[in-house]
């Protein structure tokens, strides 16, 4: 047979043809949304056969296998708080008298129906803006713990801030104290498994989560889904929920970053019994692979709820979401909050690729008359995804939207504040990735007073940052535009 070039582009053609046809099959056979389908029909098409090794490292959907697993006595007293909680909220008896307004007891109502999501009481809460002081206070409580300590981050490096926080954790494994620490493998890169050593042979226990073992790579290949929450519950009663990870950059110690810039809670109350549930989940999925003992919540059917015994206190539900439901809590909790605001919102995120009804929601709101303002970092830590951060701030800045720069630092806060009693902190950014492809978890919180206090931080930050006007995108480069539209046809993904 003489191989021409007309024969050459023919099996070309046909290749290419078959390419297309696998593409289709492969991305319409899961459950997704249009804008991720269109997405990786673009990767595997523009880039054939390659396009297939990306997709099967990043595109592949967990199995039900996969999914998070609590024992069955445990589900069940969650059932028993949360059918009381539906009788509740029919009587409109449920939230202080302060917090008991109508958009408060719509968002918990969604919370408790979409993510079982529990409303607890008398939880006292202090935020940190600061990582030093964080992670003394962190490491402080760890010092001080008699029975229990659970540590659940994105990021855990092996660096000055990272063994402190470790060294801290195996005095407490020394002094009998249970810790069981999980990361994500991806997000502490360049921490290995034997980091944790002494911390096992102190009884200690720690693990990857199974997404992004470095064990199981071959046999669980979904490395876009990201264990990203950070939660720490010390004796059943102190939780730390927020955005700031372990590592040096977290506490001022980057070149790059400079200050670092963001926000969590410490709460003691009732909160962290649910954010221990949730860690509970999280180990007892991993664990599955790795053969440690599962975490059994069996004091749970002690737990009673209370009401708050003054004002100041906390009215907290513990949310989370991930590529293991398709109810996208965090997300449709944010669409409440934005949809309820009657006169502003006060966003901040370091990364803002909205998927469209967080979009129209924004843009419906401030052409509305409320005061919508978001805050968004003035330099990247990833270049694609600053790129189409610029792009929707660019819409949004046309829609009537106040977008600001926030120049004394990196911001990586993830915080939405709204009218006098509803706010929102944790780790999810506003972007596609945690909406649908992270694991997150979020604390919705009703007070006045907390919601006054993050108002105030929103406030003292604007004065350290610029307004994104449209005369200031109008003067970029055809360049930079272009990039900002490419890297937003890849928002789904990114």
């Amino acid at each position: 047979m003489i191989w021409t070039w007309d024969i050459i582009r023919r099996i070309i053609e046909v290749l290419w043809l078959i390419n297309i046809g696998f593409a289709v099959w492969t991305v319409f056979r899961s459950r997704r949304d249009i804008a991720s389908t269109w997405a990786w029909l673009l990767v595997l098409t523009v880039f054939p056969y390659v396009g297939f090794i990306i997709y099967l490292f990043l595109g592949r959907q967990l199995s039900h296998d996969e999914i998070f697993a609590i024992q069955t006595e445990q589900q069940k007293t969650r059932e028993q708080f949360l059918s009381k909680q539906h009788e509740l909220l029919k009587k409109h008896d449920l939230l202080p008298s302060e917090d008991r307004k109508p958009r408060a007891r719509m968002l918990t109502e969604l919370n408790l129906t979409n993510n079982d999501s529990i409303l607890t009481f008398n939880n006292d809460v202090e935020l940190f803006i600061d990582g030093p002081k964080l992670f003394d206070n962190i490491i402080e409580n760890i010092n001080q713990a008699k029975k229990l300590v659970d540590v659940e981050f994105y990021t855990f490096y092996d660096d000055e801030l990272g063994n402190r926080v470790l060294k801290a954790l195996e005095d407490a494994a020394k002094r009998g104290v249970k810790v069981r620490v999980i990361y994500d493998a991806s997000g502490s890169h360049g921490t290995k498994p034997a980091f944790f050593d002494k911390l096992r042979e102190l009884g200690g226990q720690a693990q990857p989560f199974i997404s992004t073992s470095k064990k199981y790579w071959f046999t669980t290949p979904r490395l876009n889904y990201h264990l990203h929450r950070k939660l720490v519950i010390i004796d059943h009663e102190i939780g730390y929920i927020g955005g700031f990870n372990i590592g040096d950059q977290y506490v001022d110690k980057s070149k790059k970053f400079g200050h670092w810039r963001d926000t969590h809670m410490r709460v003691v109350g009732q909160a962290p019994i649910m954010m221990e549930v949730r860690f509970a989940m999280d180990w007892n999925t991993s664990s599955r692979k790795s053969h440690l003992p599962e975490y059994e919540v069996d004091w749970l059917k002690d737990f009673k709820l209370k009401p708050a015994t003054n004002e100041s206190q906390v009215a907290m539900q513990i949310v989370s979401s991930g590529p293991d439901s398709q109810e996208f809590a965090i997300r449709r909790g944010y669409e409440g909050i934005i949809a309820g605001a009657r006169k502003y919102v006060y966003i901040q995120t370091p990364y803002l690729i909205p998927e469209p009804p967080v979009l129209e929601a924004l843009v419906i709101a401030a052409k509305s008359g409320v005061d919508v303002r978001i805050m968004v970092p003035d330099m990247a830590d990833h270049a694609f995804v600053y790129r189409a951060t610029e792009y929707y701030a660019k819409y949004l800045t046309a829609n009537g939207v106040k977008v600001y720069k926030y120049d004394n630092g990196f911001i990586h806060a993830k915080t939405i504040v709204s009218g006098s009693n509803i706010s929102s902190v944790g780790s999810a950014n506003q972007d596609f990735r945690s909406y649908s492809l992270n694991f997150e978890v979020n604390a919705f919180n009703y007070s006045p007073e907390l919601t006054a206090k993050l108002k105030a931080i929103f406030e003292e930050d604007l004065k350290k940052s610029t307004l994104m006007t449209n005369e200031y995108f109008d003067k970029q480069s055809k360049w930079r535009k272009f990039k900002q539209y490419f890297s937003r046809l890849l928002s789904p993904i990114l």
